[in-house]
């Protein structure tokens, strides 16, 4: 590496660094209920607090992570409110009765929307995985374990292989099935079998069972024959429940995250085919979301070929793996070409995305490059997690 490059690396960890306490400063500082228990469920742009917005599943999951996996970058990262975020969803989420965790609470913790999205289980398992990394509590680990038995037991497609999206609080089928209102309304997609890859992958690094091993290599063999493309190395994101295509569109954001959340997990298995033909997937997929990056460095949201529309917006968890998934590509590859996309995305995300005003980073900024002022600062969406983890893994990697 030459001196330049080296120097150009190190500022970009320290950079990181700062950032990341940033992000965990203005979670401390603003996110906390301290009158109802847990944290806000909505804060908008100029931090004012919806005090009646339901809480989160997935909000308090990814609040959880994010400051567990601080502390296990670096103990000086206190975790108080990871501590806080895990007894509220033992508290509040947790369901007794039936297994798995509410989509979500009210104001106050009651129960409101009681269906068992397994993207919300998925996330709950990767939050507890990585708090028990930090306390080595073994209680935490058999919540994790018994979450990811209610998710095998329920959700697994034992006929076509994968996971349904949705059920009942009593595991059920149900009408509607979507993550949100802009999702499909399909029994399967790429969203929720990435983050269940993800959680599978947390939890065997603390629990290397040898079924889960074998759950997380039937999911790499399910990205690489139904979900990625192997002409284009773009993802789809809908299927029915024997795998057939149900959308068109490209999410940016998603390619280039999945690009090193797959890789990550055949190394986690140590499975060495999975990992050779995912470092070569890895850079492929990488080069297929060059076509996203604008002139201005940021990653465009989506493009939907059949309407021969591509939406220009620039949301802030795009740019977080933008920055992440480039850098690996680098890594793999050894063009500098990617390493030059994840500073560029990095400068963007100063310019556009960062608020240095209220704290935090803003949703996004739209094709003319306003900003998306009515969506949330902190919401069942708007999380710590995506940008807290990519200045996690850059850190990590920047030698």
């Amino acid at each position: 590496m030459n001196s330049n490059k080296s120097v150009a690396l190190g500022h970009y960890k320290v950079a990181l660094k700062t950032e990341l306490r940033h992000i965990l400063d203005y979670w401390s500082t603003y996110a906390v209920d301290e009158v109802r228990g847990g944290f806000f469920g909505k804060i908008n742009n100029n931090n004012q607090i919806d005090h009646e917005a339901p809480k989160g599943a997935v909000l308090n999951a990814r609040i959880l992570w994010s400051f567990a996996a601080a502390h296990n970058l670096n103990a000086a990262h206190p975790l108080n409110l990871a501590d806080r975020a895990y007894q509220y969803i033992l508290d509040h989420f947790l369901d007794e009765n039936f297994g798995g965790v509410y989509w979500t609470v009210d104001c106050n913790g009651h129960p409101l929307d009681t269906k068992k999205q397994v993207y919300a289980l998925a996330f709950t398992i990767y939050a507890f995985s990585e708090y028990y990394q930090a306390k080595g509590d073994t209680e935490i680990l058999k919540h994790a374990v018994a979450i990811y038995n209610d998710l095998v037991k329920y959700s697994y497609d034992e006929q076509y292989g994968g996971y349904l999206e949705a059920f009942s609080r009593d595991w059920q089928e149900i009408d509607d099935l979507r993550l949100s209102d802009k999702d499909a309304n399909e029994k399967k997609t790429m969203n929720t079998h990435l983050h269940v890859l993800e959680a599978f992958t947390n939890l065997y690094r603390v629990w290397p069972d040898a079924d889960l091993r074998i759950k997380i290599q039937d999911l790499l063999s399910i990205f690489q024959k139904h979900i990625i493309d192997a002409v284009t190395s773009r993802m789809n994101l809908f299927f029915d429940e024997y795998w057939n295509p149900k959308s068109d569109t490209i999410s940016y954001g998603h390619d280039i995250e999945a690009s090193w959340l797959l890789l990550e997990a055949a190394e986690v298995i140590s499975d060495e085919q999975k990992i050779a033909e995912l470092k070569i997937l890895a850079v492929n997929m990488a080069d297929a979301c060059l076509e996203g990056i604008d002139q201005d460095g940021g990653l465009w949201y989506e493009r939907e070929p059949s309407a021969a529309k591509v939406i220009k917006e620039k949301h802030w968890w795009v740019q977080a793996e933008s920055m992440v998934g480039f850098f690996n590509a680098w890594q793999l590859s050894g063009n500098t070409k990617y390493l030059g996309v994840s500073f560029q995305n990095w400068n963007f995300i100063q310019k556009s995305i960062l608020d240095k005003l209220h704290g935090e980073w803003f949703w996004g900024v739209k094709d003319d490059g306003c900003l998306m002022n009515n969506e949330d600062k902190i919401g069942l969406w708007k999380c710590p997690y995506h940008n807290s983890r990519a200045c996690i893994m850059l850190i990590k990697w920047i030698k």
